[in-house]
């Protein structure tokens, strides 16, 4: 929603450079554009770039995400994105990261929130006063440059929120592709395959990158070596 707010000027200002550095006309924004017949008043260029165009684009992508990811999944993408390094951390949020541990109770218990709340108030004046976490362009090195400088020792419930962001896009986007598989693997012929099963069916069916690369020699191979077969493959 950022974007939708207070991204316009920003883009119309680069997209102005772009257009002067290349000759491109630039058209008076708060000339009436023609052509417009189906609109009951005078629209201007301002408002059809803004409203009709930067706002539907942005509308359309912030429903996509929606259907995309569930309020769970889309409240933990927007707290991991307080941990962005950029612009001398400037994204930093302290509740939202203390929000964000909570969806995790099998890696942090009650005394951890209370240890990660006093870890990050000690944080971000480290951070914000330590040239060495300047000019870091995401949220990958900042994890080296913790490492690298023993921070991840200091911080440790931190650096564990760091390691849960770095795999959040794997783990969603591993998720989003099992369940969009399931609908073809899990059909009426196979409902009642077993969990395993269905699991080892899943795993070669949205991991064919990797199953390609795996020679089927090599597969009867191991599968020979599981046991004693009377016959060999």
């Amino acid at each position: 929603m950022k974007m939708r707010d207070n991204g316009w000027d920003n883009l119309f200002q680069k997209t102005s450079e772009f257009c002067i550095k290349h000759d491109i006309r630039i058209p008076d924004m708060e000339s009436v554009l023609q052509g417009r017949t189906k609109r009951r008043g005078p629209v201007t260029h301002l408002h059809h770039f803004k409203v009709d165009i930067f706002y539907t684009v942005i509308d359309t992508q912030l429903q996509e995400l929606n259907d995309c990811f569930s309020e769970v999944s889309s409240n933990l993408l927007e707290c991991m994105t307080c941990l962005n390094p950029c612009n001398s951390f400037s994204a930093f949020d302290k509740n939202k990261l203390c929000e964000s541990a909570h969806y995790y109770p099998s890696d942090f218990d009650w005394n951890d929130f209370a240890m990660l709340e006093y870890q990050l108030n000690t944080y971000i004046v480290d951070v914000q006063l330590n040239p060495d976490f300047l000019n870091l362009q995401g949220i990958a090195d900042l994890a080296k440059r913790m490492v690298e400088k023993k921070k991840h020792i200091v911080y440790p419930l931190l650096y564990l929120l760091i390691k849960l962001a770095l795999t959040l896009p794997v783990a969603t986007a591993f998720v989003e592709r099992a369940f969009s598989a399931m609908k073809y693997i899990k059909t009426a012929l196979r409902n009642r395959i077993g969990d395993e099963w269905l699991n080892d069916c899943l795993v070669p069916y949205f991991e064919k990158d990797i199953f390609d690369s795996i020679d089927n020699e090599a597969i009867m191979m191991e599968f020979q070596k599981i046991r004693p077969r009377r016959m060999t493959l």
